[in-house]
């Protein structure tokens, strides 16, 4: 029973993480109908800025605030000056994209080299606690908490706030909800900007327990792929359930059949679009 208990509450744990790096693509899809494949470049970039910082203040909490407000403010660069500037291009937005992934990919490998790091855990949730006969990290169980934490501050931002309500508005009419008065343009920024913020602070979170190394930018955006396709594209419930169901496939996975890993993930994913093309809750 122990065995089974620790493997679901890793399966979770990771799952909570895909979950905060699918929300921000899910929002940002949502809205602006761009596949940003730099998503996870945010992720890479909120960890290492993360890492630099921790390693010089010895303090969690200034790391995370770090390096989500710098990935905020590349994120919210990146749109305002480049994806501006390709409205309703699909193709050249995702070629962009792609591009920025190799190139902060590089600069990342340039200026903290390539050897795997970890990202101390606060002190707080340095050790192990017992749940029941369970001896299981606390760092986990907080990393499950901030994703649990971070659904519900999604969720009532977009069904109880006047700016979710806009932002469902230009989801389902852009054209109707600038006849409305709403700035559109100035929406899609904050979306973008707070997609880039939530991939960053998965990154800084995720470090601490998965590492950050060079390569793990694609490993985790082809997850979080996983996740939004299943879930579906542009729903928030789909992140989060869908962020659940890979990470506990993930983790049952490389436990019993190390081998066929990643058949474990893509095999549910390629079943799931038979039947659902739209994903689980995809309405787009």
């Amino acid at each position: 029973m122990t065995f089974w208990v620790t493997q679901i509450l890793n399966g979770i744990s990771f799952g909570m993480l895909l979950f905060l790096l699918a929300a921000g693509l899910s929002l940002i899809y949502g809205l602006m109908r761009i596949l940003n494949l730099a998503h996870g470049s945010y992720y890479l970039w909120g960890a290492y800025v993360g890492l630099t910082v921790a390693q010089r203040t010895e303090n969690f909490l200034y790391a995370l605030l770090a390096g989500v407000a710098g990935v905020t403010v590349i994120g919210a660069l990146m749109e305002r000056y480049f994806l501006r500037r390709f409205p309703n291009q699909p193709l050249s937005q995702v070629l962009l994209t792609f591009g920025f992934l190799f190139i902060f990919g590089d600069l990342a490998l340039l200026v903290w080299g390539g050897t795997p790091q970890t990202l101390p855990k606060p002190e707080l949730f340095s050790k192990s606690i017992w749940i029941g006969n369970l001896v299981f990290p606390s760092y986990r169980l907080f990393v499950i908490a901030v994703g649990f934490a971070v659904g519900l501050g999604l969720w009532w931002l977009q069904e109880r706030t006047k700016l979710g309500a806009m932002i469902r508005a230009g989801v389902d009419d852009a054209e109707m909800a600038r006849g409305a008065g709403v700035n559109v343009s100035l929406l899609s920024s904050g979306v973008f900007a707070l997609g880039a913020a939530l991939a960053a602070l998965g990154g800084i979170i995720g470090g601490a327990f998965v590492g950050v190394y060079p390569g793990v930018d694609f490993e985790i955006l082809l997850l979080a792929f996983v996740v939004i396709i299943i879930g579906g594209l542009g729903s928030l419930k789909g992140a989060f359930f869908g962020g659940l169901l890979v990470g506990l496939l993930d983790n049952f996975g490389k436990v019993f059949f190390p081998e066929l890993a990643l058949f474990t993930v893509f095999a549910p994913m390629a079943i799931i679009l038979a039947i659902r093309p739209r994903g689980l809750f995809g309405r787009l």
